[in-house]
């Protein structure tokens, strides 16, 4: 009998009661928002993404956060910044009220990975979670804030087996529920990929998008080379501090589309740490779509912890940009993702209205096989492609609903693959005859593990400790799928 987690995160079990819970059409910010749409010429939105694996480095091998590791072997490597993470993971449930107490009106996007978050209860380190259920849960200050939902384990889209997406998705929003409660999650409509990973895949990011509306998401970020205009080429500069209307289309010639908000180029942490966002958006103004005058946003994300950067000038970057607004009248301001989009909306703008965009590279598959739309010509083209363009890149997998997952990839044998289609083997009947499986201890174990094997930080498997790590989750999978 494989070894038990002694407290097992809550990532399954109630996918009925989420789904009802974050699937609505309700504004979310408009009915707070303090800003008018059409007294601003600009905003920015930044987000801070956040995130420590899970690794079986604990006593006896037993699953810890990284975060602990560090704290317990303060000598290796970076480890001494362990302090330093810890409180960068909480500040800003002090910075959010400080700021709101002095007059101004803050904001900020978090995205914290499910792993981080267990991590916390792990540590027992209610003083983190506490902080962030201040800004999270309080109506004064929760205006200010919006977390962005993620993978569970900082999956990455394009290498994840398609059908665990929406299992890392559903794993995220019940840990979520579990800490700040159904009303908070009501409130998380916008998404943050790990690693601002885009699969192009005309399968997999059909189903990527698929499963985000069916986790009722309403926006996705994308980082700005991830997609393309549908003829080709580019994005219009202009389009990039829009909403864009992301468009995914399978190999059946079915489509599915998502709004998403554009992340420019550029060194992520040093943009967010001196909240470059706010001085571009300084030199932007309105722009029209249609005939519908709208502000224009910057839009930002960067690792929220991660380099000297991000630790030491992003309090001394960011607190005195909300005093400068406060005062300056200058028509440029800070907004989150939702809030902007539902301000855009407010001004009678609709979805359809937004720039199209597509996943990157997928219109020299579509000029390739024409009206002539099906698992195969996709197929063909992608290879034919491959072979003949040395600038076209494919990543993700194809997918036909006809086969079973399990068959479709009985002859993939990396780790991560193979673990996902035990998973599937085991569970999948069992959960469609009876969905309280879900609420099985062995359903959770097993399920913990393939979603463990697929953080981002065990994707290439070579040699050294991440290795050894990643075939010790793999091995104990591997025990629950059987």
């Amino acid at each position: 009998m494989p070894t038990q987690t002694t407290f097992m995160p809550p990532i399954c079990g109630s996918e009925a009661r989420i789904l009802s819970i974050v699937n609505h059409q309700d504004p979310i910010f408009l009915p707070h928002s303090n800003i008018n749409p059409h007294q601003i010429k600009s905003a920015f939105a930044c987000a801070l993404h956040m995130h420590q694996p899970t690794i079986p480095a604990g006593h006896d091998g037993s699953l810890i956060c990284n975060l602990q590791y560090m704290f317990e072997h303060q000598g290796e490597g970076d480890n001494h910044n362990a302090g330093t993470f810890a409180w960068c993971y909480s500040r800003m449930g002090d910075f959010i009220p400080e700021l709101v107490g002095n007059g101004c009106s803050p904001r900020i996007m978090l995205d914290y990975s499910g792993n981080l978050l267990w991590g916390f209860q792990q540590m027992n380190r209610n003083d983190i979670i506490d902080n962030l259920k201040k800004i999270t849960c309080d109506p004064h200050y929760n205006r200010y804030v919006e977390w962005l939902g993620t993978m569970w384990s900082h999956a990455v889209a394009p290498s994840t087996p398609i059908p665990d997406l929406k299992l890392q998705i559903l794993a995220w929003q019940h840990h979520f529920a579990s800490i700040f409660g159904d009303d908070a999650l009501r409130r998380v409509k916008g998404f943050s990929p790990p690693e601002m990973h885009l699969p192009n895949h005309p399968d997999t990011a059909y189903e990527y998008i698929k499963a985000l509306k069916d986790c009722g998401y309403r926006w996705l970020l994308v980082q700005e080379h991830s997609v393309e205009r549908p003829e080709g080429g580019g994005l219009y500069h202009d389009d990039k501090y829009l909403p864009n209307r992301l468009v995914a289309k399978n190999s059946r010639g079915e489509s599915v589309s998502i709004v998403a908000l554009i992340k420019t180029q550029g060194s992520d942490t040093k943009l967010v740490a001196q909240m470059q966002p706010f001085y571009e958006a300084k030199g932007r103004g309105r722009q029209n779509i249609g005939d519908i005058s709208v502000p224009s946003c910057v839009s930002q994300i960067a690792d929220g912890e991660n380099g000297g950067v991000m630790m030491n000038e992003f309090p001394g970057g960011y607190h005195p940009v909300w005093y400068q607004i406060k005062d300056s009248g200058e028509g440029v301001v800070g907004l989150n993702g939702t809030e902007y989009i539902e301000l855009v909306e407010s001004l009678g703008v609709k979805e359809e209205d937004f720039p199209v965009c597509q996943p990157v590279g997928q219109h020299k598959i579509w000029n390739a096989i024409g009206d002539d739309i099906s698992p195969e010509s996709v197929q063909n083209a992608i290879a034919h492609l491959q072979e003949n363009d040395h600038q076209f890149h494919m990543d993700g997998a194809s997918w036909t609903n006809d086969l079973s997952w399990v068959k479709g990839y009985e002859n993939v044998l990396e780790p991560m693959n193979k673990l996902s289609a035990m998973f599937h083997q085991k569970f999948d009947r069992a959960v469609a005859e009876d969905p309280s499986v879900t609420q099985r201890h062995d359903y959770q174990e097993a399920l913990l593990y393939t979603m463990l094997v697929e953080t981002s930080c065990f994707r290439y498997w070579g040699q050294g400790t991440w290795t050894d790590y990643a075939r010790e989750l793999y091995r104990r999978g591997e025990e629950f799928c059987k």
